[in-house]
C-alpha cells in the first residue's frame, strides 16, 4: 500500500477588489481634504479683521413741538326738529278726504284733510238768514224812530214812546251785529272742515283714514309736521367737567372761545361726521336734579336730511383752546396697566422709552400733557424694524398722508431674509426666523 501525498500548503490568492474600489476611494480622500481645507478656511478672522455691521433702520418720527389746540370734546346727543306742528281736527265730523302723500313735503296753508262740511255749510246759511232777519227789524225800528222824532217835538206824543222807538231801533242794530257774528262763526267752522298745514315741513303719516269721525273736543289728532332743514342737536355735559372747564379759563391755562361761535360738528351713529357744521346755541343754567348734567343745544343745517328728529348721535365742540399744547400720534403712543409711553430717539440715535401723561383724544392725536419736551423725536413708525433693543436707529421725518399712501401689508425695505440682509449679518450670527424657514424649505 502506498502512502498517500499530502499536498504541500500554498498561499491563497489575494481577492480581487473591484475596479471602481480605488475611484471611490480616491474620491473620499479628495471629499476629506477639501473638508479639512474649508474647516480651515472658515475658522477664525485673522486678528485685526473687522465685522460687517448691517446699517442702522428707518424709522418715522416726528419732532415734538408746541401749537395751540382747540380742546375737543365728544358728548352724547339727540335730534329734535326746530319746529313741530300737530295737526288736530278743529271741528266735529267724518273725514272724507285725505290731500298730500304720506312723507312728502309741505307747504304753509296746503290742504290736508277734507271733513264732512255739509253740517256747517247749513248752519252759515241759517246764520246769514238771521242776520237778513236783523236787518229787516232794523229797518223797521229805524223808520218808526225817524217818524216819532217830529212828532215828539210837536208834543204829539208821549217822550216815552219815543224813547221805546229808539230803543227798538239800537236793539235792532245789535241783533243785526249778532247775527254777522254768527256768520263769521259758521264760516270760520266751514273752513275748518278743510284742514290745511299749519307750516311748512315734512308730513308724516296719516293718523286717521277716511270715514274715521273726528271730534274737536278731543281735539283728535290728524298728522304730525316738521321742519327739518335746520335741526336741534340737545346734548348733556357733566357739570363738574364745565367747573372744571371754567376754572382752567379763570386761571389762564386755557382760553375761550370769547366770540361765541362755536363749532359743532355731529357724528352719525356709524362713525362718519355730519360734512356741515353747526353751531352751539346756549348752555342751560339750570342742573339736572337727578343726573347733575347741563343741557346745551347745537342748531345744525340739514338739508340733505341726514339728520331725522330722536336720532341718536354725538357731538364734537371745542369749548377752550390750550395755547401751548403737544399732540402725538396715537399709533406713537402705547398704553398699558402701568400707563403710556412712547419711544424718544436720543443724541447718540438710540430709542429710550419714556413714560408720558397723556390727556384726552383729539382726532387721531394724543394730548401729551407731561413727559416729552419740544424738539425731541418720538418714533411713530418702524418699530418692527428695531430688531435689536437699544441698537441705533436712522430716523426720518413721518408724514400721516405718506403713511397712509403706502399700500396694506408691504414688507419692510431690508427684512431678514432679504439677499442684501443675509450678507451683511455677521458671521455666526443667529438666524433670523423667516431666513431660517426659508433654509428649511430649501432643504
Amino acid at each position: 500500500m502506498s502512502a498517500s501525498k499530502t499536498p504541500s500548503a500554498q498561499p491563497l490568492p489575494a481577492p480581487r477588489r473591484p475596479p471602481h474600489f480605488l475611484s471611490w476611494v480616491a474620491l473620499s480622500a479628495a471629499a476629506l481634504l477639501l473638508a479639512a481645507c474649508g474647516a480651515k478656511e472658515g475658522g477664525a478672522p485673522p486678528a485685526g479683521a473687522a465685522k460687517a455691521a448691517p446699517p442702522p433702520p428707518e424709522v418715522g418720527v416726528v419732532t415734538v413741538a408746541e401749537q395751540k389746540v382747540a380742546l375737543q370734546t365728544e358728548l352724547p346727543g339727540r335730534v329734535e326738529a326746530v319746529r313741530v306742528a300737530q295737526v288736530r281736527a278743529r271741528v266735529t265730523g267724518v273725514v272724507q278726504k285725505r290731500l298730500f302723500r304720506e312723507g312728502s313735503e309741505v307747504k304753509a296753508g296746503q290742504a290736508l284733510f277734507e271733513i264732512d262740511a255739509a253740517p256747517y255749510r247749513a248752519l252759515l246759511d241759517s246764520a246769514q238768514a238771521s242776520v237778513a232777519r236783523a236787518q229787516a227789524n232794523l229797518t223797521q225800528a229805524a223808520a218808526q224812530a225817524e217818524r216819532f222824532k217830529p212828532l215828539v217835538e210837536a208834543n204829539a206824543i208821549s217822550k216815552q214812546d219815543y224813547l221805546n222807538a229808539v230803543a227798538a231801533q239800537k236793539q235792532a242794530e245789535a241783533d243785526v251785529a249778532n247775527g254777522k257774528a254768527s256768520v263769521q262763526t259758521a264760516r270760520i267752522n266751514l273752513g275748518y272742515a278743510r284742514v290745511t298745514a299749519p307750516i311748512s315741513g315734512r308730513i308724516g303719516r296719516a293718523l286717521v283714514t277716511e270715514g274715521a269721525l273726528v271730534s274737536s273736543a278731543e281735539a283728535t289728532q290728524l298728522a304730525l309736521i316738521q321742519q327739518t332743514s335746520t335741526v336741534y342737536v340737545n346734548f348733556t355735559q357733566s357739570s363738574s367737567d364745565v367747573l372744571r372747564l371754567r376754572k382752567a379759563i379763570a386761571a389762564g391755562q386755557l382760553k375761550s372761545s370769547a366770540d361765541g361761535a362755536i363749532p359743532v360738528r355731529v357724528v352719525l351713529e356709524d362713525g362718519s361726521e355730519l360734512p356741515r357744521s353747526g353751531k352751539l346755541l346756549f348752555s342751560d343754567l339750570t342742573v339736572d336734579t337727578t343726573s347733575g348734567q347741563i343741557t346745551l343745544r347745537a342748531e345744525v343745517p340739514n338739508l340733505e336730511g341726514i339728520l331725522l328728529p330722536g336720532q341718536y348721535v354725538r357731538v364734537r365742540l371745542s369749548q377752550a383752546e390750550l395755547p401751548a399744547g403737544i399732540l402725538l400720534p396715537q399709533q406713537a403712543v402705547t398704553r398699558t396697566n402701568q400707563g403710556a409711553t412712547v419711544l424718544v430717539v436720543g443724541a447718540d440715535g438710540k430709542p429710550a422709552p419714556r413714560p408720558v401723561k397723556i390727556g384726552s383724544a383729539q382726532g387721531t392725536n394724543w394730548l401729551v400733557l407731561e413727559g416729552v419736551k419740544p424738539g425731541e423725536q418720538v418714533i411713530v413708525e418702524g418699530f418692527q424694524k428695531m430688531m435689536v433693543p437699544g441698537a441705533p436707529v436712522k430716523p426720518m421725518p413721518w408724514s400721516k398722508s405718506a403713511s397712509s399712501a403706502a399700500p396694506a401689508g408691504s414688507a419692510p425695505a431690508a427684512s431678514a431674509s432679504s439677499p442684501a440682509a443675509s450678507a451683511s449679518a455677521p458671521a455666526g450670527a443667529p438666524a433670523s426666523a423667516p431666513a431660517a424657514a426659508s433654509a428649511a424649505s430649501a432643504q
